[in-house]
């Protein structure tokens, strides 16, 4: 059973990576009729829905190691399984971005070092934020992602809903934080692509991994204090 855990995790972290990196890179600025970042803010929450619905009931439906930290700091993961959950997110992760550049270097003028929807700050921030902005923001909304999916995963929330509010949550996280960073809330997502531009964004990537594992941490802790769940 939980090598088919990991496999759903694969297979859901691939999805989220996959399509919610995939609107970015091909379709946002497609001439007249790209989606912006409205667009691609919703293909990433609807990515947590579609996996969530599908695969949740497998494993959980994290397809995040920042999620599987913080799940395991709220007291609802065992964390004797966040190192395999976390490599199976990892390697979903990669090949969803491999995949992806297969697909999108096929487009004449395909240059991956414009970035390959990687997650940056300072002059590779698309707003140009600066590291300390970036830091705060990807903590701030990833806690806040935690608090969400305890929340809508509660017992005493309305039942077949949570995918629905999580897939909104990160909807709305997009849309905050494009801008700053690109949004990751997600090392895993952040691995993938940074593999295949390397150079700055690899060097930036450690920012990636610990502002949202410490925010999923810090999110699982306050609402299990808050709801005082045992």
């Amino acid at each position: 059973m939980n090598t088919k855990k990991y496999v759903a995790e694969a297979i859901g972290t691939f999805w989220l990576t996959f399509a919610g990196c995939g609107s970015a890179v091909i379709a946002a600025g497609f001439p007249q009729v790209g989606i912006g970042l409205l667009g691609v803010s919703l293909a990433f929450g609807l990515t947590v829905v579609t996996m969530a619905y599908a695969v949740g009931h497998i494993s959980g439906g994290h397809f995040n190691p920042a999620v599987t930290v913080g799940l395991a700091a709220g007291g609802r993961f065992p964390a004797s399984q966040i190192p395999p959950y976390i490599i199976a997110q990892v390697v979903g992760g990669i090949a969803a971005a491999a995949l992806l550049y297969v697909i999108a270097s096929g487009a004449p003028g395909f240059d991956v070092s414009k970035g390959f929807a990687s997650n940056g700050y300072a002059d590779h921030s698309p707003g140009k934020y600066s590291l300390v902005a970036a830091l705060v923001a990807e903590f701030v909304l990833t806690a806040v992602f935690l608090f969400v999916i305890f929340g809508a995963t509660s017992k005493q929330a309305p039942a077949g809903f949570a995918p629905l509010a999580i897939g909104l949550a990160l909807t709305l996280i997009h849309l905050v934080s494009i801008p700053v960073t690109n949004t990751s809330v997600n090392p895993a997502r952040s691995t993938g692509p940074a593999l295949f531009v390397g150079g700055w964004a690899l060097s930036q990537l450690w920012l990636f991994w610990v502002a949202p594992i410490l925010g999923g941490a810090f999110g699982g802790i306050l609402y299990r204090w808050l709801n005082d769940e045992k």
